[in-house]
């Protein structure tokens, strides 16, 4: 088993070796909030063009099958109840009215989902809240070496390693 940088766990690392490797685990970090950032707005987009497919299909149904539906529903009603034909094509009008009522309803429903997932929003404060925990860490407490690691080569090496 080794650390992120390749030193065996356990060992002494220089200051060195771990700002390296709290550097390389604060980017990965970064990349992984990104992509959930990525991710995130992504499924926001997804959510935004569903909802305006659905208001343009509200718009489309309502626009082309008017005269159709319209002429069609109207003469039916006017054969079936004998009513005046003038009331019986506001009966279709209303009928198309509803449909397209539906269907703006839908994408009414998909437009409030979009607005209340507040992906980045979320990221950005998980982000901060990483950087706040970063900046309050402190380093564990490292073993006193033993009497015979004392030498002037070995404190010589420490003093060159830290600065």
């Amino acid at each position: 088993m080794s650390a992120p940088d390749g030193s065996p766990v356990g060992a002494e690392r220089s200051i060195g070796q771990l700002f390296a490797s709290a550097t390389t685990e604060m980017s990965a970090l970064v990349h992984d909030e990104i992509a959930l950032a990525k991710a995130q707005l992504r499924q926001d987009v997804k959510r935004g063009a569903t909802s305006g497919g659905a208001f343009m299909a509200a718009g489309v149904v309502l626009v082309f099958s008017l005269p159709m539906l319209n002429f069609a529903l109207a003469y039916g009603i006017q054969t079936w109840s004998d009513w005046n034909l003038a009331l019986c094509f506001v009966l279709s009008f209303a009928a198309n009215v509803l449909v397209a009522g539906v269907l703006g309803l839908v994408g009414v429903t998909f437009a409030k989902k979009a607005k209340k997932s507040k992906g980045p929003q979320k990221v950005a404060a998980s982000v901060k809240e990483s950087a706040g925990v970063l900046q309050k860490a402190k380093p564990h407490p490292r073993p006193t070496p033993a009497l015979e690691d004392r030498s002037p080569a070995a404190i010589e090496a420490v003093a060159r390693s830290s600065s």
